[in-house]
């Protein structure tokens, strides 16, 4: 089960993306299926003999199953939550056997619109399923049943991480112990629906997307790159944006009087989309959306306390001050909905003026208080082990 060379000085090290695949039909919330599939993933550490240690970690929409590590020596960059995952680290890989893996629908070794249909040999582009929250989480599952897991000892997640965190919580409670959601939300909000449209529109709207059909062409690269600076911009604050750009021009002193880009936040915005056109895939980005437009868990079970009362774990919640897209009033929502049907949660708002984003560059604050709660969840359930009675056979997921 080990895929890393550990390295104590710098994280875990290099580490090697696997995959699984499905040929067993996976029923879709929107009705059909689909056929088959296949799951790129990453784990970090080692699974125990009672495989009782295992977290799942869930990503954002641009992320992937590469959350920590290097692939080769020459990487520029780690994984995108490198600095909360290594020995001695928020999740700590010398305690801890760490999953995680690329969605259905992303664009990164998972099956997508860009992977092949089996039926026509064709990327699938716009004929793929139109996917949810749901789905993701339960191709997850099979991939966790794959490794032999029953039972997970914490699923954790940021913004969509802490959606698909929050179904497995509810849809699958006798499969979850604990669970930490990071500056998230229990359903999309209005504005944000608004935004994610915006970024669709751009996208749709250049005419080499080809109604998805780009495979083989010039991709939309316009579209994308718009959609990633609007989005982009939803992650930040307007503190983080004063702070780093200000009003200062990327080149001249003196304003130019054009219409073309002069601004340094404008060149970043800029680079934001050019960068993002490198690594993903637009209809992928169509898809992750609109699967994060319908997650809407109060609607779909009457309210926020029903559903939370489906849950049988133990929560953290971190949200962050500066984060308007999921402000710490949603999480407290959700604290208050667990709080209310007798359930053990904890909120945490913690001061940052890195926006949405403060989930992936704020390690520091994180980390104690992630730190603290596995090690509650830890001891919970090795004295829940411990009173168990002797003889009667039952696993400690049993509890």
């Amino acid at each position: 089960m080990i895929a890393y060379q550990r390295d104590t000085h710098t994280g875990i090290g290099l580490v090697s993306r696997q995959q699984m695949s499905w040929t067993t039909p996976l029923p879709l919330e929107g009705g059909g299926s689909l056929a088959h599939y296949t799951l790129a993933y990453e784990t970090y550490g080692t699974l125990n003999a009672e495989r009782s240690n295992a977290i799942l970690l869930l990503h954002a929409l641009s992320g992937d199953a590469h959350a920590a590590g290097r692939h080769s020596p020459n990487d520029r960059k780690p994984g995108w939550w490198d600095e909360m995952v290594g020995p001695g680290r928020a999740f700590d890989t010398d305690r801890y056997f760490l999953i995680c893996s690329n969605i259905i629908g992303g664009c990164q070794g998972s099956t997508g619109p860009s992977s092949r249909n089996p039926a026509t040999g064709r990327p699938y582009a716009a004929e793929f399923p139109v996917l949810t929250i749901g789905d993701m989480v339960r191709a997850q599952a099979r991939l966790v049943d794959a490794l032999g897991i029953e039972q997970l000892f914490a699923v954790a997640g940021g913004s969509m991480g802490g959606f698909q965190a929050l179904e497995w919580a509810t849809a699958m409670p006798e499969r979850v112990r604990s669970v930490i959601v990071i500056a998230s939300s229990a359903r999309s909000a209005t504005q944000t629906i608004a935004w994610n449209s915006i970024g669709r529109r751009a996208i749709m709207s250049d005419p080499r997307w080809r109604c998805g059909d780009y495979y083989g062409h010039e991709p939309p690269t316009d579209g994308l790159a718009v959609a990633r600076m609007i989005g982009h911009v939803t992650y930040l604050s307007e503190e983080s944006l004063e702070n780093r750009f200000s009003r200062r021009l990327q080149h001249n002193t003196e304003r130019a009087f054009s219409l073309e880009s002069e601004f340094a936040v404008e060149s970043y915005l800029e680079y934001q989309g050019d960068t993002f056109n490198a690594r993903f895939d637009a209809n992928s980005y169509l898809y992750i959306t609109k699967a994060m437009d319908y997650w809407d868990l109060p609607g779909r079970y009457g309210s926020l306390e029903a559903a939370m009362e489906r849950s049988n774990a133990d929560f953290l919640l971190i949200s962050f001050d500066s984060d308007w897209l999921y402000p710490p009033s949603e999480s407290e929502a959700i604290a208050k909905a667990l709080h209310r049907n007798g359930r053990y949660a904890e909120h945490h708002v913690l001061h940052s003026e890195a926006g949405h984003d403060s989930f992936l560059v704020d390690f520091a604050a994180q980390t104690p208080l992630i730190t603290n709660f596995l090690n509650r969840q830890e001891i919970s359930m090795e004295r829940a082990v411990a009173e168990q009675p002797t003889g009667l056979g039952r696993h400690w997921s049993d509890l």
